[in-house]
């Protein structure tokens, strides 16, 4: 499983395969292939992002049924099977939706329940899903995909409840990025180049980090890993930053340095934005690759050197070397094996868990609640510009919180502006309305005080303040 979290100010990787729930079964093997099958994704509570969240195959299942439970459960019985899975969402019903699969296509239907089922922010009651689609349950929000293709022996249920941070940040539920992790392992004990290409944002130093973390637990190297953005270092300076220079080289030059390329000995060397990099500095840098030593400027002796490199860019390299712009010869060397990594918009089911981690980093602790409206705006905003974007978004909304639920109102404008008016609710049957009567003359009895309503009814505060919320009523006018 892995989840690239870019944070700006440091990064975590690390390697977690959650907790299996249940039974393991996953979609049918076909000639040593993995059969596609659906897949449900708890993205996000809104009320718990720290929860991160949990995946379920629906191969050979016939019906899903949602509700609220003591803690968050997946369980699987019969033949076909029935795979029962509770959230602890109080505006959840016990029993509040299931999903059926009828002749290949999988609907949902609410049970009954007290607030309702949404489908891209639409109530429903009764409808055919499509791949992509996100179903809202009370602060809950699930994604269905219709057609998802696992390794062969992947576990049917996996949760990354009470994950921890560090273990999170290389945690995914995007099949792609899975397959990409896969083989960063396996590669991990060859002594082989790796270029990451992606858009900017999208988290490729966390692989470069994973992918040093796999090497040294598979090689035993202890050697660090040295990040350098080749991007950022002025044009007259990148030979002496990275293969280091002697004491009077040049004007600047008062003592000698080892460079960058040399603090890599025994680690990995990660060049991000390689791209960047000028033309006689390619030159320069093909030769210690292909040497195995590295001359630092204005010395007459080279130096060997043992690393391991991972390049990373946003640009398009081989259109670079068709232009003349990058040197081919380092093209070969560097890429030795390409990763692309995924924009977050081709990870929704990923987005809650990038949430969840990178708002408890924020917060230095618990994150605040997410309000259902942000939440359903969050999942259809594309984030042109990556995690980095949603990272920016979610430190400016902590702020204007004051650690508080996270609101439309604490988005960015040219964000927020985006959500879509919310829909009516639903109107109250006439059982609920004498119940919200029955309630406003008890919060009038007892001064709005929400214990004595309570036991009045003999009935949770939590189920009392579901109600509230549901009616529309608030405890304070009658506190007055």
């Amino acid at each position: 499983m892995v989840i690239v979290s870019d944070t700006g100010g440091g990064y975590h990787a690390g390697v977690s395969v959650g907790e299996t729930l249940g039974s393991t079964a996953g979609p049918e093997e076909r000639d040593g292939a993995v059969a596609a099958a659906a897949e449900m994704v708890v993205a996000l509570e809104c009320d718990r992002p720290a929860a991160l969240g949990a995946r379920h195959s629906l191969a050979g299942v016939s019906e899903v049924m949602l509700g609220r439970g003591a803690r968050r459960t997946a369980a699987r019985a019969g033949t076909p099977q029935v795979l029962t899975v509770t959230v602890p969402d109080r505006w959840m019903s016990s029993r509040h939706a299931r999903l059926q699969s009828s002749f290949g296509r999988w609907i949902v239907e609410d049970l009954g329940s007290k607030n309702g089922v949404r489908v891209n922010g639409e109530p429903v009651t009764r409808r055919e899903l499509t791949d992509g689609d996100l179903i809202e349950l009370g602060h809950t929000l699930l994604l269905f995909r219709s057609r998802v293709e696992r390794a062969a022996g992947a576990a049917g249920d996996v949760d990354l409840a009470g994950a921890a941070e560090a273990e999170a940040g290389v945690a995914t539920f995007a099949p792609a990025l899975e397959r990409e992790l896969a083989n960063l392992r396996q590669l991990a004990g060859a002594d082989l180049p790796v270029l990451l290409t992606g858009e900017s944002g999208t988290g490729k130093e966390v692989l470069a980090r994973a992918f040093h973390g796999f090497a040294a637990a598979r090689t035993g190297r202890t050697g660090e890993l040295v990040a350098v953005n080749c991007g950022a270092i002025p044009d007259s300076l990148v030979e002496s930053e990275l293969f280091g220079h002697k004491k009077g080289a040049f004007s600047g030059a008062v003592a000698d340095s080892a460079g960058l390329v040399r603090a890599a000995d025994g680690g990995t060397l990660f060049l991000d934005e390689i791209a960047d990099l000028p033309p006689p500095s390619q030159a320069a840098l093909l030769r210690v690759l292909q040497e195995r030593e590295v001359r630092p400027v204005g010395d007459t002796r080279s130096v060997p050197v043992d690393l391991r490199l991972v390049s990373a860019t946003h640009r398009n390299l081989p259109a670079l070397v068709a232009r003349g712009e990058f040197r081919e010869d380092l093209y070969a060397r560097v890429s030795g094996f390409r990763v692309a990594v995924p924009p977050l918009r081709e990870r929704r089911e990923d987005l809650g868990i990038l949430i969840g981690v990178l708002l408890a980093r924020v917060a230095g602790g618990a994150p605040p609640s997410i309000a259902p409206d942000v939440a359903r705006l969050f999942f259809a905003h594309d984030w042109p510009r990556n995690i980095r974007e949603l990272e920016t978004t979610l430190r400016a909304a902590l702020v204007l919180s004051g650690g508080n639920t996270i609101e439309l109102s604490h988005l960015p404008a040219d964000l927020s502006a985006r959500a879509p008016a919310a829909p009516p609710p639903r109107p109250l049957d006439p059982e609920e309305l004498a119940r919200r009567d029955q309630l406003a003359a008890l919060l009038t009895e007892h001064a709005g005080n929400i214990s004595a309503v309570a036991r009045a009814l003999g009935k949770d505060r939590k189920q009392v303040h579901r109600w509230l919320e549901r009616y529309g009523l608030s405890p304070d006018p009658y506190r007055a």
